[in-house]
């Protein structure tokens, strides 16, 4: 019997032993670890350049800096970066990818493959492509901005700076669009501003990774709309008048005419009226508006089938009319004959108090 009862303290003793052993053996107080919120990345002859934004606990407040460091990987760079810093690096913060132009350029399909795979890094992390060289970018960023606060991450925050003619593309959007044989996406392009700590200077349209064109900021709130972003906010100046956009909502059906893809696309607009000549009447506003956007659309629409570009995913309309095996040459061969039927319809929701005629 006390045999018994010593092998049953033993069990117990050897349970609690392995239990307090599988608990937080590895965790580090948040005083120990560096939470970076941007992560910037750029090639370099042997490899990748790997810039990390780290904030910096000060007596009074916070102060940022950045560091950086290269290797032949990624994970080679940060790592290193790692060994020399004081305390861990932690990325499971980060919301900005800011990618150099050249890097773009040259394909990002590897880049967004690790980041997938890393489960440190959060697949909605926003994705920005860098207009300049890296460095000098965040040293003018941060000899303008506010410590206290990431200029950069309110820039494309809904809640502070972002606009719709900002386009919002995260890690997993981006990733998606390097297997989709029928969607493509859009990347803001920054550089430092003159005035203002941040330019927005467009978008690049990303094809299987690559970067293979530019957008204007105002064609870039045709690809929020049509990705269900509202086009709140966004005033559109005509020759005699300006307008505000309140509303938008996006109606779009597609069909094989023979052996032709056909798509009718009705984007419906609600605005407000900002400013109005007098000898303007409703009717010629709503009028005008409607053929800004189509001409804008048209414009657009024929620069990225050039690029073999499906910005609008108008190939997803046809994923019943056309066999999955055909769809995968649906940039190289469909999608040059596609015929798209656009049409902005205006509806004017106040008037501001303005005394507009009718007709």
């Amino acid at each position: 019997m006390r045999a018994f009862q010593r092998i049953l303290k033993l069990a117990a003793a050897l349970g609690l032993t392995v239990a307090a052993g599988t608990g937080c053996w590895d965790y580090k107080d948040i005083n120990h670890r560096s939470l970076p919120v941007v992560l910037g990345l750029q090639t370099v002859e042997e490899g990748y350049r790997v810039f990390l934004k780290l904030p910096e606990p000060k007596e009074k407040g916070t102060d940022v800096k950045v560091v950086s460091s290269e290797g032949h990987t990624i994970t080679k760079a940060i790592d290193q970066m790692a060994m020399n810093l004081e305390s861990e690096v932690d990325l499971l913060h980060l919301k900005i990818i800011l990618v150099h132009v050249n890097l773009a350029q040259m394909g990002m399909g590897d880049v967004f493959e690790f980041f997938m795979r890393a489960r440190d890094i959060s697949p909605k992390a926003l994705v920005v492509i860098c207009d300049e060289e890296l460095e000098p970018f965040f040293r003018k960023i941060g000899q303008r901005a506010d410590p206290n606060v990431s200029n950069l991450f309110d820039f494309f925050e809904k809640n502070a700076g972002w606009s719709p003619q900002i386009a919002l593309s995260r890690v997993w959007q981006v990733y998606r669009s390097v297997h989709s044989y029928t969607r493509d996406v859009v990347v803001p392009i920054i550089r430092s501003g003159g005035r203002t700590t941040i330019e927005h200077i467009g978008s690049a349209v990303i094809r299987n990774g690559r970067m293979v064109g530019r957008i204007s900021p105002d064609e870039t709130l045709l690809f929020n709309v049509f990705n269900g972003e509202s086009g709140q906010g966004k005033i559109e100046v005509m020759k005699n008048a300006s307008v505000m956009i309140s509303g938008t909502r996006v109606k779009r059906r597609g069909w094989m005419d023979g052996d032709t893809p056909r798509l009718a696309a009705t984007l419906n607009l609600s605005v407000d009226l900002i400013e109005l000549k007098e000898e303007m009447t409703e009717d010629q506003v709503m009028r005008q508006l409607s053929e800004q956007f189509k001409s804008r659309f048209d414009r657009l629409f024929e620069q990225v089938r050039k690029e073999k570009a499906d910005i609008f995913a108008f190939g997803q309309d046809f994923r019943r009319c056309i066999p999955r095996e055909r769809l995968r040459d649906w940039r190289e061969e469909d999608y040059g004959r596609l015929k798209v039927d656009f049409r902005a319809r205006v509806d004017i929701e106040n008037d501001g108090y303005i005394k507009t005629k009718q007709k």
